[in-house]
């Protein structure tokens, strides 16, 4: 269970994106070419669910990375399309505001076109799936437009390498233009500007790849995007109809608590470790570990030490905790052929979507211990993987707050469930209103999903 320190609202949800040779059109399309960044165009409008409030972008196939601007970067294609250095555009100086150490880098930009949000958004989270090699990291941006017509400041979300070797993994406090701000890995509309109208129509996302000066090699992206969000505020949620069908994954369960007080470097230890244990169980899930000599630095004497690996590798060192929703996301793509990205979703029917699918998901939700039937326990923020329903609708998750792995697996109330889940307000022990999760889900899954699978993705508005 996982306390985080304060944020605008929470308002993520990861999932797993396709590669181009499976989904070669839909929204996450753009025409190829190198030129200066262009709008795109938007897409002619679907009918829109009631209360649609989420919109996705995310470029992953060469055509998308032929777009946009190139400062020195290249598209490169292949099974898994990517961006990389071709010749770097310059060379910059890094003081590592963590260690202090400071080093020389090369690098290079490569500038998304501009995207018009089919939803007028408050909040804004960026994602990105890469491979950063020792010696190399990466830095991504978004920047805003206002409805008229200005722009923001380019807002660093994420300075991010798989490892700790080269720069400590960080977001950057203290980034605001008066208008909206950046809370960790949220950009959020400030509470004055949106009661006043402010939302983001159009954002650019801009992504700078890092490596030492001389190298041949440096990071490769794969997947880089956004969502935006206008999700209304609200305590109760409308209650979904259950599909009636009976349907669970077969996910590894892992305690969180088993790691209490191992590694208080990285979040105070494993009672705060919900986000990177669910991780590790969808990453399994898929068939993925990380190697032996990755796991070499953990204590022999520690069970389940890939938890505490997942735990090091997602760790943000200005947040000081492993809940940096986009950074869990892009470790579950450090394995091999995984796809993950930061989202929201609608209802509990698009978790049943994805579920049948074969796709397993992890939400955040908060509430009071009277909240949740059978839970044991009340929470300011926490992480649970989601991996089935029963066929009277009621939710089966892999609760990693648990005292063992045995008792991982919970079955919750439907009603109750979705409430906690979906709400974007609530009261808490002390009768305070505060923010809730709004929806948030991180989904991970194959590059390369099945038929089925980027079908249920289209549906709830993944793809």
């Amino acid at each position: 269970m996982t306390a985080p320190t304060p944020r605008r609202a929470l308002l993520a949800i990861a999932l797993a994106a396709a590669t181009a040779a499976t989904v070669p059109g839909g929204r996450a399309s753009a025409a190829p070419g190198s030129g200066p960044a262009q709008p795109e165009r938007a897409p002619a409008p679907a009918p829109a669910a009631a209360g649609a409030a989420v919109d996705n972008r995310f470029w992953y196939a060469y055509a998308h990375w032929q777009a946009g601007t190139h400062h020195g970067t290249t598209a490169v294609n292949g099974t898994r399309p990517g961006l990389q250095i071709k010749t770097p555009a310059g060379r910059t100086e890094y003081t590592d505001p963590h260690t202090g150490r400071k080093s020389s880098w090369e690098y290079a930009t490569w500038t998304s076109p501009l995207h018009h949000s089919t939803v007028p958004a408050t909040e804004a989270i960026a994602s990105w799936n890469a491979r950063t090699p020792a010696g190399s990291w990466i830095q991504t941006e978004l920047r805003v437009t206002y409805p008229d017509g200005t722009t923001g400041p380019w807002y660093v979300m994420g300075r991010w390498a798989a490892g700790d070797g080269d720069i400590r993994r960080t977001s950057v406090d203290g980034q605001t233009d008066g208008r909206t701000t950046v809370w960790t890995d949220t950009l959020a509309v400030d509470g004055p500007a949106a009661a006043a109208g402010v939302r983001i129509t159009h954002w650019q996302l801009r992504l700078t790849l890092y490596r030492k000066p001389g190298a041949s090699g440096g990071p490769t992206v794969w997947l880089a995007g956004a969502m935006a969000s206008a999700v209304p505020d609200r305590f109760t949620v409308p209650a979904s109809a259950p599909s009636g069908r009976a349907h669970e994954l077969k996910v590894p369960r892992y305690s969180q608590e088993v790691h209490t007080g191992q590694y208080p470097e990285y979040d105070n230890g494993g009672e705060a470790w919900c986000s990177p244990t669910s991780s590790q169980m969808i990453i399994e899930y898929w068939g993925r570990k990380p190697s032996a000599a990755s796991l070499a630095w953990v204590d022999p004497g520690y069970a389940d030490p890939q938890v505490c690996h997942a735990a090091r590798s997602t760790y943000d060192a200005a947040y000081k905790g492993c809940g940096n929703w986009p950074f869990n996301a892009a470790y579950a793509a450090t394995y091999r052929d995984l796809a993950g990205v930061v989202t929201r979703l609608g209802s509990l029917t698009d978790l049943e979507t994805l579920v049948a699918a074969g796709i397993p998901a992890i939400t955040s939700q908060s509430f009071l211990r009277e909240e949740l039937t059978g839970a044991g326990y009340g929470t300011a923020g926490h992480l649970m993987t989601v991996i089935g329903f029963t066929a009277a609708g009621d939710v089966i998750a892999n609760d990693p707050n648990s005292a063992d792995n045995a008792a991982v697996r919970r079955v919750y109330r439907r009603r109750e469930w979705e409430n906690i889940w979906l709400r974007t307000k609530r009261r808490n022990a002390e009768g305070k209103t505060v923010s809730g999760s709004g929806g948030v889900c991180y989904l991970y899954a194959p590059a390369r999903p099945t038929a089925a699978q980027i079908s249920a993705l289209r549906q709830v508005g993944v793809l």
